[in-house]
């Protein structure tokens, strides 16, 4: 017999997982406690950062979930977007961080470190905030790994230092070493009380790079499509609302650790992957024409650059690059949406920019290009 309760779990579990967008059913009992909804007890978040393309998901998912959230950042990029929700703190992370002393938070996210300075800017900060709250999660990278030829990867693979990958002298940290090093200061200065989250390639509605957009834009447009390798090179990336939603939910939990953020496990072939996008966008007129690696390299085109966003060759030193276990990452939160979810909302929104920000999108090949390669391809020798 359905009772009344019975259909509001049913219904609320049904919601719950359409609004993660993972298909997943969530337990009810999660959802349930002595017959009222769980909610998570309200925390005070101070987010570094805020604004770009992370940012606005990571507060807006904080105030969905209830809490109470502070940004701090220059206060140029969109002062005032959030409303009166969010409390906004301006200054500068490299030399003005007054604004936030004598303040207390139960949790702190640094998501603006960049590049070279990064080291510096979590050392100035987590040292000026390392008595004014209980956990400092952040947002690091997997560029920090200096091997990712193991099979599969996972958080204990080594990272990158001076000592196994060598800086020229004088020349800034590249993007890899600096977050690396930024880890280290975070740990330092607040042992035990740390939460790192390294993700990949972070993609969704909002993503201003187009290195994932492109799949869905040009796969839309139809016809014949050059694909790089044979298909059976993986992918692992991330749903920008999936890595905010597991920052969150490691603050709720007070999760301490290093953590992965790519999806989904292990990852997923190549041939998988767009034809998941081609579900995700509805296109029915395309046809794939699947071309070398190497080919494409001797014709300029490299794995994972300007005109090859997302694939990598899963062989030799990148041989895990997309190969990765997340069992620990999976059992404290994380949760993957869908790539069909993923390409229809990240091609919705691009569709929402003006025409010529469409018509130049700023990674792949262009239609010139892509005819180019393929008509090479198909003359080559035998």
């Amino acid at each position: 017999m359905v009772t009344r309760r019975n259909f509001l779990v049913g219904s609320l579990a049904t919601v719950g997982a359409a609004s993660l967008g993972t298909g997943a059913i969530i337990d009810p009992r999660a959802l349930f406690a002595g017959g009222l909804p769980v909610a998570p007890a309200p925390k005070k978040i101070l987010i570094l950062g805020g604004t770009g393309f992370v940012g606005p998901h990571q507060v807006r998912r904080a105030v969905e979930r209830g809490h109470q959230v502070t940004i701090f950042n220059r206060g140029r990029s969109a002062p005032g977007m959030f409303g009166k929700d969010v409390e906004e703190l301006a200054g500068d992370r490299a030399s003005d961080l007054s604004a936030l002393e004598g303040r207390r938070w139960d949790a702190v996210i640094d998501e603006s470190a960049s590049l070279s300075s990064a080291p510096e800017w979590v050392n100035k900060s987590a040292t000026l905030l390392k008595d004014s709250t209980d956990q400092y999660l952040f947002i690091s990278t997997r560029s920090v790994y200096a091997d990712l030829s193991r099979v599969p990867m996972s958080k204990d693979a080594p990272v990158l230092t001076l000592e196994n990958s060598p800086v020229q002298e004088g020349r800034p940290l590249p993007y890899g070493h600096a977050k690396a090093y930024a880890e280290k200061e975070a740990h330092a200065i607040m042992p035990g009380r740390v939460t790192v989250v390294r993700p990949g390639l972070i993609i969704g509605p909002g993503d201003d790079t187009d290195r994932f957009t492109y799949w869905p834009v040009r796969i839309a447009r139809g016809g014949e499509v050059l694909v790089p390798g044979d298909g059976t090179d993986h992918v692992q990336i991330i749903d920008v609302r999936d890595l905010v939603n597991f920052c969150i939910t490691l603050v709720e939990n007070r999760t301490f650790g290093v953590f992965n953020a790519v999806g989904p496990q292990l990852g997923q072939p190549f041939s998988q992957f767009v034809q998941r996008i081609q579900q995700g966008v509805g296109a029915t007129n395309v046809s794939y024409t699947w071309v070398n690696a190497d080919f494409l390299r001797e014709n300029g085109a490299n794995p994972y650059g300007r005109e090859l966003p997302v694939f990598q060759v899963m062989q030799g030193r990148t041989a895990g690059f997309a190969r990765f276990d997340l069992t620990p990452e999976i059992a404290a939160g994380l949760t993957f949406t869908s790539t069909e979810d993923s390409a229809r909302d990240t091609l919705e929104w691009f569709r929402t920019l003006p025409a010529e920000r469409q018509a130049g999108i700023k990674t792949g090949f262009t239609p010139e290009r892509e005819r180019e390669l393929l008509a090479k391809w198909k003359a080559r020798r035998p």
